[in-house]
């Protein structure tokens, strides 16, 4: 999608716990700060075809509404978004999806935000780099061929040790922190399932000696999980273990951007291993509808969401 509107913002410096904090770019909503997940050099930084850009995707409505992208993010961020009532100590770091190409900052990220808070959830919205994988994840032509999406991955390890590293100062329990991605995101949310064991990169710091292990993961109209032309195989670079935290999948049939294979191929290997897994199938609802309300009862499911957590203990019952 070519930008529409370009955005050029202040770069500003400020601290935050051993955390640098210069950026530019997208901005939060005031009373909100962005903070570099990086103290200094990003990891394995790759090359970016221009400076960050913000972009009003005007010609293609959710629920009647544009929605806002951001594009060429060279420095990752995170935004911690605290619950003004209730807490109940639970945090989710949330992965907005875009293809690993741009991300969709608001209808699957700040508004995702919003609900979580509302629930008394911690939220923390990840700006993850992108793009962010060496070939077009949209051409099929080449089925066989699988990589990890390893910045955005090693973003994404980084800034759950960096919650986990902070839990007592944001008033979490560090064993109820867990992830929530859309689309891309929603394979960024296997990759980090799976893929905790050890870090990607050379390790920076003490929050870098915390787990990135999430402790239940959500996985909304994942892509990139299904190896297309070997049945119901799972993509390779997410090896499902018995160690995969608990994972809720949702996912409509008529979704013709990431197929509904993706869901299914992920929770037949989830099932295999013995993880605790719900999913639920949806005929009809499309891609990427975040949490805007349609026509359609697919966009109910953040109260299967709440009702899950119950179910695992995560927010009271």
């Amino acid at each position: 999608m070519k930008p529409l509107i370009f955005v050029l913002c202040v770069v500003f410096v400020f601290s935050f716990g051993g955390v640098s904090a210069q950026m530019a770019g997208w901005q939060p909503s005031p009373g909100h700060t962005q903070v570099a997940i990086w103290p200094g050099t990003v990891a394995d930084a790759l090359p970016v075809p221009g400076a960050e850009y913000v972009s009003a995707a005007k010609d293609n409505l959710v629920a009647g509404r544009p929605w806002v992208e951001v594009g060429n993010v060279s420095q990752p961020t995170m935004t911690v978004y605290s619950p003004k009532g209730k807490n109940t100590g639970v945090a989710v770091v949330v992965f907005p999806g875009g293809g690993f190409e741009i991300l969709a900052i608001d209808l699957e990220g700040t508004e995702v935000c919003d609900w979580l808070t509302s629930q008394g959830i911690t939220c923390v919205l990840l700006k993850y780099r992108v793009p962010s994988l060496p070939y077009d994840w949209h051409c099929k032509c080449r089925p066989d061929v699988f990589v990890k999406s390893t910045p955005s991955l090693e973003d994404a390890q980084r800034t759950i040790g960096l919650v986990r590293f902070h839990a007592a100062e944001w008033h979490i329990n560090p064993h109820k922190i867990g992830v929530l991605g859309f689309s891309a995101g929603g394979y960024l949310v296997a990759e980090i399932s799976t893929d905790f064991e050890r870090r990607s990169y050379a390790t920076v710091d003490a929050a870098d000696k915390e787990s990135c292990r999430p402790d239940f993961a959500m996985a909304v109209y994942p892509g990139h999980l299904w190896t297309y032309d070997k049945g119901f195989e799972l993509n390779p670079t997410v090896p499902v273990s018995s160690q995969t935290p608990p994972t809720f999948l949702l996912q409509a049939e008529d979704d013709h951007v990431d197929n509904v294979n993706d869901s299914l191929a992920y929770y037949i290997a989830l099932k295999k291993a013995g993880v605790l897994v719900e999913m639920h199938l949806y005929a009809q609802g499309g891609h990427a509808f975040g949490l805007r309300h349609t026509k359609f009862p697919i966009t109910g499911w953040p109260q299967l969401v709440e009702t899950w957590l119950r179910t695992i203990s995560m927010i009271p019952k």
